[in-house]
């Protein structure tokens, strides 16, 4: 069986997406079979948004898991939180439907990457958060952050949640695209390093400075040790 990996963030838009295409991109790259799946996509009909911008920065075409709905059990057409999504078209997520999914595609591949839906706290149904998900599923993490304002207390708070619910986070993917004030951008990397520390996670920050592409400098290394270890 393949490992699965849980990409999550500290809010809505703040570059899951990207991380997730672009770490399958740098593990195809490096001779692993990798596959990415989205929990549930809402704000769209058909194959799952993410699912397509992961494809094209893996620099590959749409696979046959992406056509029968196995890398994205769930599509809502209502851009909101995925359990209120889910009630407006009569349905609700159950969550086994989506471990049913990953298992099958971990089945076929050496890893499988896996987008959570907005923050770690997001419904996924009226029982069951994100959070929950990945604690039921023992999932390591990768979260993803920013240095904009309110960075700070979103990440110390989501890194509180993860340890009190034995969650491993394997490293942080720090967003610098545009970032505009180097003193604030340092700083909150020092505060993120000391609370991976505290917490007893590696202490592991890798940059994200472009939205399309791996730079030529990138740090392959740290990159594929957010999935290998």
């Amino acid at each position: 069986m393949g490992k699965v990996t849980c990409v999550s963030g500290i809010d809505t838009d703040i570059g899951k997406t990207i991380v997730t295409g672009l770490l399958a991109k740098l593990l195809g790259q490096n001779g692993h079979s990798v596959i990415t799946q989205k929990i549930v996509q809402t704000g769209c009909s058909g194959i799952a948004e993410d699912i397509i911008t992961h494809r094209k920065l893996m620099g590959i075409a749409l696979l046959p898991e992406d056509r029968n709905g196995l890398t994205c059990p769930y599509v809502f057409r209502k851009a909101c939180s995925p359990h209120l999504a889910a009630e407006l078209e009569g349905q609700s997520i159950d969550t086994l439907n989506i471990t049913k999914a990953t298992e099958k595609l971990a089945a076929n591949f050496d890893h499988v990457i896996l987008e959570g839906a907005g923050g770690l706290l997001v419904p996924l149904n009226r029982d069951d958060t994100f959070l929950d998900y990945l604690e039921q599923q023992g999932y390591p993490l990768i979260l993803v952050t920013s240095p904009r304002l309110g960075s700070i207390n979103h990440t110390l708070a989501a890194l509180e949640l993860v340890k009190n619910r034995d969650i491993h986070v394997n490293g942080i993917v720090y967003n610098c695209y545009n970032a505009s004030d180097s003193i604030i951008a340092e700083d909150s990397r020092k505060v993120f390093l000391d609370a991976l520390s505290k917490h007893e996670f590696p202490s592991r920050i890798v940059d994200l400075e472009s939205m399309n592409e791996l730079p030529e400098a990138i740090d392959h290394i740290s990159w594929r040790q957010l999935a290998e270890k």
